[in-house]
């Protein structure tokens, strides 16, 4: 019997924008073939085992060309496996997906699309640029950059766009920015309108421009705006909404790169420039008799602590490991959630948490369970290697037999010159968490550790702050809610009083 293609949008490139249909498939996938671009940050979301096809095409270096992954589509299903073909943006939006869907269906293979945020409208929209406002449009339409006006036959007719009311959005066509501003002009768009240019949009790497049809090109240039990016021409690009109330600021951010999309989104959409310094990489660790007694077990917990969304993730890969799903979370055990982030994620994968502590520490989670008999009760503590110890201590004490399982290290990342240097001329750095502090602190040579003494640190909570002094940080900005919505709000009043 063969299997399903599945055509999965895996959004505009931050790996949070992908449909939670799209995650659930991308997570129980036999074979995953992926593109280039928009789909990197997804990746760690495949099982185990699953075979990641490469298809990505990039000027002057194609993995695979478009026959070879239709191919490889086909014969996959045709051996049985489940397959996603993982498009960046929306499958049908100059993605290729129809030629692909066709090739399927040639051969008698079931094809299932899931729609994908298109870049059209999310890269846009992530630097506040609106593709419709009543006001000004009241349509838009998307066109691909990527034939060359100037060639002798095209199905572009830039003629015709130019005529055509509202916003214009071009995908694919910074590499012939020049010549599509030359054609619009020419034939008949005012050299005055505004325009801007997203790169990298909804990542954390964006970037934007904003200039008139004239200048843009030389605007992108200077501004080093290249591939990929979004064009946008029209009115709505000169609306002036891009400003927020963290316009001029500096951020860095320290998360580890899998994780820090949300945060450094907020940051942009509040009008920062975020610098990304990963001092930190997630890294599961590999099975052994700890970790697959417990997951054999499970079902004779009483209760279930969970301190992170990263062990959340762990745990539920090991169990898919072992051929189990969320049916063997025990319905009688009680499940904590250190904080509504983790009870999100465990929402995620079908559990509901039964405790979230007020205070989002491990001694919240100790308060919260002060009214529950702990005494002669089995306790699964599953979280980071090397945690600190005042959760379990504070179980045992109790009376629980606790079992202690590390699940995944938090490692040191390297990073380059020009990065640390970024960092260190932020207006803010943010840490959320002491590995976070411990980890960028140690990129440091003498002459930078000494520059950081200067820096204006933000952080998620008590815990954090106190390892930021331990290392001789002053702490400028503390959550009152240890979340990240709770970051950026501590920030923002930060801004107000400096």
């Amino acid at each position: 019997m063969s299997g399903v293609v599945h055509l999965v949008g895996a959004g505009p490139g931050d790996p949070e924008l992908i449909t939670v249909r799209g995650r659930r498939l991308l997570q129980q996938a036999d074979v995953v073939v992926h593109d280039r671009l928009g789909t990197e940050g997804l990746l760690p979301l495949c099982r185990p085992g699953a075979l990641l096809v490469n298809a990505g095409k990039a000027p002057g270096d194609v993995a695979m060309t478009q026959d070879e992954i239709n191919q490889a589509l086909v014969d996959h299903a045709t051996a049985g496996r489940s397959v996603v073909r993982l498009k960046g943006g929306d499958p049908f939006v100059f993605g290729r997906g129809g030629e692909e869907s066709e090739a399927c269906a040639a051969a008698e293979i079931p094809v299932v699309v899931v729609p994908g945020i298109t870049s059209a409208i999310a890269a846009p929209g992530a630097a506040m640029i609106p593709v419709t406002h009543r006001a000004v449009a009241t349509s838009f339409t998307v066109v691909t950059g990527h034939e060359d006006p100037t060639k002798d036959e095209e199905q572009t007719d830039w003629q015709a766009l130019a005529r055509v009311p509202g916003t214009l959005v071009i995908l694919m066509g910074m590499g012939r920015l020049a010549r599509i501003v030359a054609a619009l002009i020419d034939a008949g768009r005012s050299p005055g309108q505004p325009a801007a240019a997203v790169m990298r949009g909804t990542t954390a790497g964006q970037r934007s421009v904003v200039a008139t049809l004239a200048t843009l090109a030389d605007a992108c240039a200077a501004a080093g705006i290249g591939s990929p990016a979004v064009v946008v021409v029209g009115e709505v690009a000169g609306l002036g909404l891009t400003a927020g109330p963290l316009a001029g600021r500096r951020v860095a951010v320290t998360r580890a790169r899998a994780q820090a999309s949300d945060l450094s989104v907020a940051l942009r959409s509040l009008g920062a420039e975020v610098v990304e310094l990963p001092a930190i990489a997630i890294e599961p660790i590999p099975g052994g008799p700890e970790i697959d007694g417990a997951i054999a077990g499970l079902h004779a917990y009483d209760a279930i602590v969970l301190t992170s969304a990263n062990g959340v993730d762990c745990l539920f890969a090991r169990l898919r490991d072992h051929g189990c799903d969320t049916r063997a979370i025990p319905a009688q055990a009680l499940v904590v959630a250190i904080g509504p982030a983790t009870a999100e994620r465990l929402a995620e994968n079908g559990v509901r948490a039964d405790v979230v502590p007020e205070r989002f520490v491990a001694e919240g989670i100790l308060d919260a369970l002060e009214s529950h008999d702990l005494d002669g009760r089995s306790v699964l503590v599953a979280r980071a290697r090397e945690a600190r110890p005042e959760l379990v201590d504070g179980l045992r004490g109790r009376g629980a037999k606790v079992d202690e399982v590390a699940l995944y290290d938090t490692v040191a990342v390297p990073a380059s010159p020009g990065d640390i240097d970024a960092a260190l001329a932020a207006d803010y750095v943010t840490f959320t968490s002491s590995s976070t502090v411990r980890n960028f602190l140690g990129l440091l040579g003498p002459h930078e550790r000494a520059r950081a003494d200067g820096l204006r640190v933000a952080s998620i909570g008590p815990i954090t702050s106190a390892t930021a002094r331990e290392e001789g940080l002053e702490v400028h900005v503390e959550a009152a809610e240890h979340t990240i919505p709770g970051l950026l709000s501590a920030l923002l009043g930060d801004v107000r009083t400096v």
